[in-house]
């Protein structure tokens, strides 16, 4: 199974009372004011954002970091290579937007609406993400370790994205990928990694999670409903109520011997 290299510094804790969303773990969310001019008004309009892409060059990408773009309408527009890291995009309309390759670290995306949007190749790490949507959005190869907690993520596809932490990188506490709550209905997630990631209650009905590697992941009551798991590796992760029902190849589930809690988990055997 892969594993991911080059995490930034900012990183997440791990509680003795079990694992919790990401911004939550370091009382992130409770310290921001999702109403405050600076996380709900834009500095920018639409046109300025237009001008600034329409400047770029290969050799000097559109630089938007740090930038206030709350509630614009950027819908369609080629952001692909851009730098939106720290970046404030809560409740923005990025539908259909091209952000291949763009850079989205530690940006805010809260409510953010990215369905169909183009992320491949993007960063998204430290990247809040909480209740977007994403639905039919492309981030296969994409490197993120973000919160999607309660985001909507059906049909999207996410192939071989790296989204586990970089373990010899964790001096300040462990930072992972956080899909609590979220909907991955019939999304394609081949080749995943998502070690140590957290996907309690998610649902992956009809997904396909051929080879991902759910090593040491928080599943519990996760929804796994028709999935196809080939090749999906389990071992050490916490399946405590997880519904494994009408699975397409179950028997070659890798690490199912070593998972956590395996008898509380629903299964049709």
């Amino acid at each position: 199974m892969h594993r991911a290299a080059g995490l930034v510094a900012a990183m997440i804790g791990l509680s003795s009372a079990g694992w919790e969303p990401a911004a939550a773990q370091t009382g992130m969310m409770s310290h921001v004011d999702l109403t405050s001019p600076k996380m709900s008004e834009a500095e920018l309009s639409r046109a300025q954002v237009v001008a600034i892409l329409e400047a770029a060059t290969p050799d000097q990408p559109a630089d938007l970091s740090d930038k206030g773009l709350n509630g614009l309408d950027l819908s369609g527009l080629d952001l692909s290579g851009a730098d939106l890291s720290r970046s404030r995009l809560n409740r923005v309309n990025l539908k259909g937007a091209l952000l291949r390759g763009a850079r989205l670290d530690l940006a805010w995306l809260i409510e953010a609406d990215l369905e169909g949007a183009d992320l491949r190749d993007a960063s998204m790490i430290q990247t809040q993400l909480i209740k977007a949507r994403l639905a039919g959005a492309d981030l296969s190869n994409a490197r993120i370790v973000a919160n999607f907690e309660g985001a909507n993520l059906a049909d999207a596809k996410l192939t071989n994205a790296s989204m586990a932490p970089d373990m010899r990188n964790q001096s300040m506490g462990l930072m992972r990928t956080v899909f609590r709550s979220a909907v991955l209905d019939r999304a394609d997630l081949s080749g995943t990694d998502l070690a140590w990631a957290d996907m309690e209650f998610a649902k992956l009905r009809g997904s396909v999670l051929v080879d991902v590697d759910f090593n040491l992941a928080r599943l519990g009551g996760v929804d796994m409903t028709g999935a196809d798991v080939r090749g999906m590796n389990v071992a050490g992760a916490n399946l405590a109520s997880a519904m494994l029902l009408q699975l397409i190849g179950e028997d070659e589930i890798e690490g199912l011997d070593q998972a956590i809690n395996l008898k509380r988990a629903f299964r049709d055997r």
